[in-house]
């Protein structure tokens, strides 16, 4: 069993719901990542997804574009996202870390060696934005043969037929985009997410994680009782960008915090 599986059954048993904060590597200096994600943990997060810095986002917003434009100053490239995860790792052996961005950086680093990495460091799944169902098979081939549970987006758009498609390949969870727009987007609507999860789940036997657009702890909360897990990222990245950098974990602990207990009482 997966640390993804292993973590959404523990909080099922609990009748409690997954809160999923990502923020970027590298973001706002390489050598807080790590840090940033201790952190996260000891505030309950219960799955971190890390965003690897990429220069032309196209699900990103400005928050996160900025964030990933912090980090490529630094330099911060895809195998120094690795070795983040691996140094997490020499404390934290049971959080679940799933990689968050685009195909670009793995293609140059090839899928195979990309996989092996992901093993060897301790990823436990990843998100490629930009990778659909019809052309993943090959490329997601890799992180099945290593244990890497590949994860999906879909849209309130997304037809029946991909959403199937999307059954068959996925592990770990589904990612529900909760509005069209992109990530930090205004106007969620939890009517229309109330009635968009249960069609999902006639198809989809995996936990559903929901984000985009979940800004405050109430917002967290409301929609941590329609699915089973909550995402939020560029609340967390507008913390980041707003801290000084030696007041930065605490503030982003503060807030994480504050979401979790509103996941909580969901």
């Amino acid at each position: 069993m997966s640390r993804i599986q292993t973590t959404f059954e523990k909080l099922k048993q609990r009748d409690r719901k997954a809160l999923i904060p990502f923020i970027t590597a590298g973001d706002p200096h390489p050598a807080s990542t790590v840090a940033l994600m201790h952190a996260l943990v000891e505030v309950g997060a219960d799955i971190i997804e890390l965003g690897v810095p990429f220069s032309d986002p196209m699900a990103d917003g400005p928050t996160i574009q900025r964030a990933s434009e912090r980090a490529l100053k630094h330099g911060v490239a895809l195998h120094d996202v690795l070795d983040m995860v691996a140094q997490f790792r020499g404390q934290d052996s049971s959080t679940p870390v799933v990689l968050m961005g685009y195909g670009n950086p793995i293609e140059a680093m090839g899928w195979e060696h990309f996989a092996t990495r992901c093993a060897q460091v301790g990823v436990d799944g990843v998100l490629t934005v930009d990778f659909p169902p019809e052309e993943s098979h090959e490329a997601f081939g890799h992180l099945h043969r290593h244990g890497i549970d590949p994860i999906f987006l879909l849209a309130p758009t997304t037809s029946d037929a991909r959403i199937a498609q999307v059954a068959k390949l996925a592990r770990g969870y589904v990612y529900y985009v909760s509005l069209k727009g992109v990530t930090g987007a205004g106007n969620l609507d939890l009517t229309a997410i109330a009635g968009r999860i249960p069609h999902l789940r006639q198809h989809i036997s995996l936990p559903i994680g929901v984000g985009f657009g979940i800004r405050d702890a109430a917002t967290a909360r409301a929609v941590a009782q329609l699915c089973d897990g909550v995402v939020v990222g560029s609340r967390i990245v507008q913390e980041i960008e707003n801290s000084k950098e030696q007041n930065v974990v605490a503030n982003v602990a503060k807030l994480v915090k504050e979401l979790k207990a509103a996941v909580d009482q969901a």
